[in-house]
């Protein structure tokens, strides 16, 4: 007997785990990677293969519930009828990849908890009385909220009340209580969204890439700078008073923050270029401080590469990286390499493009004010980067002296020579000391340094100071120096009227360029055109500095 029971509820995970409808849907020529549970998955089944195969692929979900009851009902046991729905459950949520491949289509088994059910009232000899209520609370909460996640959750909970309730042998109790926390567990990053306000309700159009010609959809990777940042999102934000009164502490949310996964945070909606077509990008953030990035690049690359597969889930065609996430990987090259279904990019491009568009501006306001430009001292801090090194070439022609500073002496000189042959009426020094900007009447930074880099030590007064580092490379404490000016670089403001709960920090209605890059690339379809590694070309940069324009973007300075 215990035996035949074991054989049954290991058929019923075996039933459950087979991807009916993910082969059906294949063999349909149906992109199944696309119809993800990320958004919604009867309803993309519906949009995107049509009401026949959407219906048979309910079905088939369906019966695998109800089957694996039917077969666990020959022992006339009720505890092995929900045990093997049970089971039947966990099967489909958690298949063997050697059915589905490594990327396991991410179902929420809806359907297959309505044939389980059934297969109970019809077969498992569990009173319908016990059922029914379960699914009227479950079709309740869906109409009131729209929330699939929350109606199944709110279901489960009452057939587990019920089931323990009526006096069932312990087993069923175990088996009702199981379930639940199974559903809970699959549904965790959706309760997640619905807290955050992310969660797409039943009905709602979600965008995809190639779905309309008048909406693209992007995804945009983030993560907190600081642990007060930790708390923006509402998952999370229950946790602050507990770190406040010491009864959580700041290294067990570092290790939380470590073992989770990318997740979907926040939205970009109102985006409308110049030309009408709408852009839609998603905001995802597996929350690694910066010094992680720094201390553990394999664990930052990973959840990179994860993040990746979770914007061609949610249906985007464009997946940039922002912030630190921008280095990881050789700069990106390792998380295209391993999802090459989705264009990647870290916006070195048009970052590098906004400082081009910003610097005459910059400039112009300097000699405005009365300054000699051509008397000026210039400090470039980070000259080692691309984007900093780009700024040294445009602005070496234009003042007396410029000052390089990197972590690299060789390197340097070896950039300052390009510069004294192209400015060689310009005298170019290279350090490795920060303090040495000291003399510089203006400074430009760009550096992936996490913690600012320049004081209020470092700083004469009345200097100018155009900080493009992500975090900051300017302390606050320099703007308490006489005279000084410190501009953020790399701002720019989107076309139409954008809105996001998410607080980007760089102003209301306001992008970094590498948040734009990714927009751009996703509006205009030049995929061909991201930016991946440390090389960054020119006519990529002129390309989207001339499409910002075009589209509507606006460099903000």
């Amino acid at each position: 007997m215990l035996f035949l029971s074991v054989l049954l509820v290991a058929l019923g995970f075996a039933v459950g785990a087979l991807p009916l409808g993910y082969w059906l849907l294949s063999n349909l020529g149906v992109n199944v990677r696309l119809v993800s549970a990320h958004n919604l998955g009867v309803e993309n089944v519906l949009r995107r293969a049509g009401t026949g195969p959407a219906v048979a692929s309910a079905a088939l979900d369906a019966s695998k519930g109800f089957l694996a009851v039917l077969m666990a009902s020959s022992l006339g046991s009720v505890s092995v009828c929900v045990l093997a729905g049970v089971a039947a459950y966990v099967g489909h949520l958690f298949p063997p990849r050697a059915l589905v491949g490594s990327t396991p289509p991410r179902g929420r088994g809806n359907l297959v908890l309505l044939g389980v059910l059934t297969g109970l009232s019809v077969a498992g000899g569990v009173s319908a009385w016990l059922t029914l209520p379960a699914l009227i609370v479950w079709a309740g909460v869906l109409g009131f909220t729209g929330f699939v996640s929350v109606a199944t959750l709110s279901g489960v909970a009452v057939l587990a009340v019920l089931l323990s309730l009526s006096g069932t042998p312990d087993a069923v109790k175990f088996g009702a209580w199981a379930l639940l926390a199974v559903s809970t567990w699959r549904f965790k990053e959706n309760i997640g969204r619905v807290l955050d306000g992310t969660e797409p309700r039943v009905g709602e159009d979600v965008p995809m890439a190639g779905k309309r010609d008048d909406v693209v959809v992007a995804a945009f990777m983030i993560h907190p700078m600081t642990l007060k940042d930790f708390w923006q999102t509402k998952r999370f934000s229950w946790m602050r008073p507990l770190v406040e009164r010491g009864v959580i502490t700041e290294g067990t949310v570092r290790r939380l923050a470590a073992e989770l996964r990318p997740m979907k945070v926040g939205e970009l909606r109102g985006i409308r270029t110049a030309g009408g077509k709408e852009v839609r990008c998603y905001l995802l953030s597996s929350p690694l401080l910066p010094d992680v990035f720094r201390d553990q690049p394999e664990l930052a690359t990973r959840r990179a590469i994860e993040g990746a597969q979770l914007a061609r889930e949610l249906g985007a065609s464009v997946f940039g990286l922002g912030a630190f996430w921008s280095v990881v990987g050789n700069k990106g090259e390792a998380v295209q390499a391993a999802v090459p279904e989705i264009t990647i990019t870290n916006g070195g491009a048009y970052t590098s493009g906004t400082i081009k568009a910003a610097i005459p501006g910059i400039l112009e306001h300097f000699q405005a004010e009365g300054r000699d430009l051509r008397e000026a001292t210039a400090a470039v801090v980070g000259a080692n980067g691309v984007v900093a090194f780009g700024i040294a070439r445009t602005i070496a022609p234009q003042v007396r002296r410029v000052i390089m500073v990197g972590r690299d002496l060789e390197r340097l000189e070896r950039s300052a020579n390009t510069l004294r042959r192209a400015a060689k009426d310009t005298e170019i020094i290279t350090t490795v000391n920060v303090a040495d900007i000291r003399d510089a009447d203006l400074v430009f930074t760009a550096t992936s340094d996490p913690n600012p880099v320049i004081f209020a030590q470092h700083v004469k007064p009345g200097a100018w100071l155009f900080d493009e580092g992500r975090p900051a490379d300017v302390d606050e404490g320099v703007t308490q120096v006489p005279g000084v000016r410190v501009i953020p670089g790399g701002v720019v403001r989107p076309p139409g009227n954008m809105q996001t709960r998410v607080d980007l920090q760089f102003g209301e209605g306001q992008v970094p360029a590498c948040l734009a890059e990714t927009l751009i690339i996703a509006a205009t379809g030049e995929y061909d055109r991201k930016s991946l590694g440390a090389q960054t070309k020119t006519e990529n940069i002129n390309f989207f500095v001339e499409e910002a324009e075009r589209l509507g973007f606006q460099v903000v300075d």
